[in-house]
């Protein structure tokens, strides 16, 4: 027995180095959702599994640079159909976070763009994302450095975007709405 021992803190050991899985099951309006994200490092691998009924979605794997924290799931435009929200954070100093998120279409889960920072909205942007739904918005906070600032300390504040979900001509868009800078506190 003391020889088995070694060898199961060795395999637990090894395991720590494998991103946390994440698993969650979702369900709104008839749809079930099944998150599933496992990984070894800094990348994991993303599968959605969603179903109507009796009626299965074409199965969505996705490699992801960083880790799933968290999904959500709400009738983000009010038609009847629910979006699906993955919550991503990425390793190091920046933690940067990212959305990936769909749509539940007739056929298919229909993927929605979440559009890069740019113009007045990336200024001062190092990371540290945070995303929320709240109501019927997405939100993502941030703090905002000031050129001198280093990403470990953020100096000017939180911004604020608040992100409405729109058919857009190529498919489905968070389009930022609104924006508020947030005095530091």
């Amino acid at each position: 027995m003391r020889r088995l021992l070694p060898l199961i803190l060795l395999a637990t050991s090894t395991s720590t180095a494998l991103a946390a899985p994440f698993q969650q099951t979702l369900r709104l309006q008839g749809v079930t959702f099944a998150i599933a994200a496992v990984g070894e490092g800094s990348t994991q691998l993303l599968q959605v599994r969603a179903r109507k009924g009796l009626k299965a979605y074409p199965l969505v794997r996705q490699e992801l640079i960083g880790t799933v924290s968290s999904a959500e799931v709400e009738d983000l435009n009010s038609d009847g159909r629910p979006e699906l929200v993955v919550l991503v954070q990425s390793a190091g100093s920046g933690s940067y976070g990212s959305v990936q998120a769909w749509s539940a279409g007739p056929r298919i889960l229909e993927p929605i763009t979440m559009p890069e920072l740019s113009g007045a909205l990336s200024s001062g942007y190092m990371g540290h994302d945070r995303f929320a739904l709240v109501e019927t918005n997405l939100v993502r906070r941030f703090p905002i450095n000031n050129p001198a600032a280093t990403n470990a300390k953020a100096t000017g504040g939180t911004r604020e975007i608040v992100y409405k979900l729109v058919n857009a001509k190529d498919g489905w868009l968070f389009q930022p709405i609104r924006s508020t800078d947030l005095p530091p506190s």
